[in-house]
C-alpha cells in the first residue's frame, strides 16, 4: 500500500515538472521566472546622437536576461530627453540626455523597473 502512494506521488510530481517546462518552452518563460513573450523594446522618439550633449553609463544590479535588459531600457527612454542602451553581457546601460543628468531620476526609473544601479559614471558629462 505504501509503495502505490509512493509511485503516484511520483507520477503527479512528475506530470507537474513536464507541465511546467512544456509552459516555459512554449511562452518564453526564463531566468525572471515569468512566463511571458519577449519584452518589445521602446527607443528614444530623437535618434540623432549629436542632440544629446551628455552621457553617462550606469552600472545595474539584477539584470539576468534579455527580457531584463530591455525592462531597464524601456524604464530609461520612457524619460523625458533621454536615450538608453543597456548591454546585459556587461550589465550596463549608456544613457544619452539632452540636459545634464539627474542621478536620484535615473536611479528611481531603474527601481521602479525592478533593478538596482550599482554605480553611475559621470566622466563622461562634459564640463
Amino acid at each position: 500500500m505504501i509503495t502505490v502512494g509512493i509511485v503516484v506521488i511520483l507520477v503527479c510530481l512528475t506530470g507537474w515538472a513536464v507541465k511546467q517546462i512544456m509552459q516555459k518552452s512554449q511562452n518564453g518563460g526564463g531566468c525572471c521566472g515569468t512566463h511571458e513573450g519577449a519584452v518589445k523594446r521602446i527607443s528614444a522618439l530623437d535618434r540623432k546622437k549629436g542632440n544629446y550633449p551628455y552621457r553617462v553609463e550606469l552600472s545595474i544590479g539584477g539584470m539576468t536576461c534579455d527580457n531584463c535588459a530591455a525592462r531597464v531600457e524601456n524604464a530609461l527612454n520612457a524619460l523625458p530627453d533621454t536615450w538608453a542602451k543597456v548591454d546585459i553581457g556587461e550589465n550596463k546601460a549608456e544613457v544619452l540626455l539632452k540636459s545634464k543628468p539627474d542621478e536620484t531620476t535615473l536611479r528611481e526609473a531603474v527601481r521602479k523597473a525592478g533593478y538596482v544601479v550599482m554605480n553611475i559614471n559621470t566622466n563622461s558629462i562634459p564640463g
